[in-house]
């Protein structure tokens, strides 16, 4: 029997306080599996950006993708290792690369899930080019704001159809609005999304594989008090029907790691922003649900990591259309769009490996995130982030309600 070692590679960005604790955790862990005559060790650093060789040999088994929505040269690279190396990586840099709102609201329109009326309207100033005239004088086709506004009906959102982080995003309640928002809209190109009006619960459903966690959410909040700490915000079958939801959606887009944010009317959960597949991950904004996520993210790269699990290099769409345009009910169709992405992520499996192999991380979970080395790296983000005189203030709550957590389900 030899032993192997697997890597994992963090590709970051602004990140400070999660990889820190990922790092130390799997360190403390000291995993050691039996696997086909061998033992299985895992060892995590940094990807660094550099020149490289497209045919320089891998380095990582998993790499947890931070950048490619930002860095061209992270993502290229990332595209290359999973090309050249066969390394599995979170998340599918094609998919994040091409998969904007606007896409994601049209596939799951076409898969019949709940998501609001939505238009897209053409920008209201262009990229100068030497086509843009004739172009326009030939296609560009005059239109009334006032009568798209009066067919989509009030209120609304305005929002960058590729946007993020709620940049861009107006609540227009009436024509004048309308106007006045599509004329600071410049050159991006524009949703107009129907409000959900009387909603009783604004929930965010994070997924990591085939972990998902449901989080009460509060968007008028500031950025510490948003994910709000109240749990059990739903009733069982409820967290059914979302867990299926997000299993769909991030199992049809090829996600490892997104946030679908829902709004409860009437019962229904309508969709309004899922196409989150880099999300917030900071304790300064998760606080509370901090650990669940350092430890969802822990788990599913091992297994990723220590099965060399296969990257799925492109997105078999058939099957979910296949179901969609059958007579089945709504909750059938959800039922067998969700089986599809349970067989994706190997859910039995990864449970299996967590239950075999993973038994010990609660008890090395617990002692970390009641530990200095985890107040230091919650300082780290405070000071990334606030005033000084707000240090202390702000470390103590977020490492509070860590502990929180620890007393209410961690070991």
């Amino acid at each position: 029997m030899s032993e192997v070692t697997r890597r994992i590679g963090l590709s970051l960005g602004a990140d400070i306080c999660w990889p820190i604790c990922f790092e130390e955790l799997v360190r403390r862990l000291d995993l050691k599996v039996p696997l086909d005559g061998d033992t299985v060790r895992v060892e995590v650093d940094r990807v660094t950006i550099e020149p490289y060789d497209l045919r320089a040999p891998r380095h990582y088994d998993v790499v947890l993708d931070r950048l490619t929505h930002w860095y061209h040269t992270s993502r290229e690279w990332i595209k290359k290792v999973v090309l050249m190396d066969d390394t599995y990586v979170l998340n599918n840099p094609w998919s994040l690369q091409s998969m904007e709102k606007h896409t994601s609201y049209c596939a799951m329109m076409r898969l019949g899930l709940p998501v609001p009326d939505t238009w897209m309207v053409p920008p209201k100033e262009y990229e100068k080019s030497a086509d843009l005239q004739p172009t326009l004088e030939r296609y560009a086709r005059l239109f009334d704001l006032g009568e798209v506004g009066e067919q989509l009906g009030y209120p609304m959102f305005m929002k960058p159809y590729d946007g993020g982080a709620w940049v861009g995003v107006s609540r227009i309640d009436n024509e004048e609005a309308l106007k006045a928002a599509y004329e600071q809209s410049g050159k991006r190109v524009m949703h107009l999304q129907r409000s959900v009006e009387g909603f009783d619960l604004f929930v965010r459903a994070i997924g990591i594989g085939p972990q998902i966690r449901f989080v009460k959410y509060d968007p008028g909040a500031p950025l510490h008090e948003r994910y709000r700490v109240d749990r059990d915000v739903m009733g069982e079958d409820e967290q059914r029907t979302l867990r299926r939801i997000a299993l769909t959606i991030n199992g049809f887009f090829g996600w490892d790691f997104n946030s679908c944010e829902a709004l409860r009317q009437d019962g229904t959960f309508h969709l309004i922003d899922f196409a989150n597949a880099c999300p917030d991950s900071q304790v300064t904004s998760l606080h509370y649900h901090f650990p669940w996520l350092v430890l969802s993210k822990v788990r599913w790269a091992l297994f990723c990591a220590v099965h060399r699990r296969p990257f799925r290099k492109n997105l078999n769409w058939a099957p979910y259309f296949e179901i969609a345009d059958s007579d089945r009910s709504f909750d059938e169709k959800l039922e067998a769009y969700a089986a599809i992405a349970e067989e994706k992520y190997e859910t039995e499996r990864f449970e299996e490996f967590c239950a075999t192999h993973l038994a010990r991380l609660p008890e090395v979970a617990d002692e970390f995130f009641a530990s200095d080395t985890c107040r230091d790296a919650v300082r780290q983000k405070v000071a990334a982030l606030f005033p000084a005189h707000e240090h202390d203030e702000f470390t103590g709550l977020f490492f509070d309600r860590i502990q929180k957590w620890r007393q209410e389900e961690g070991a």
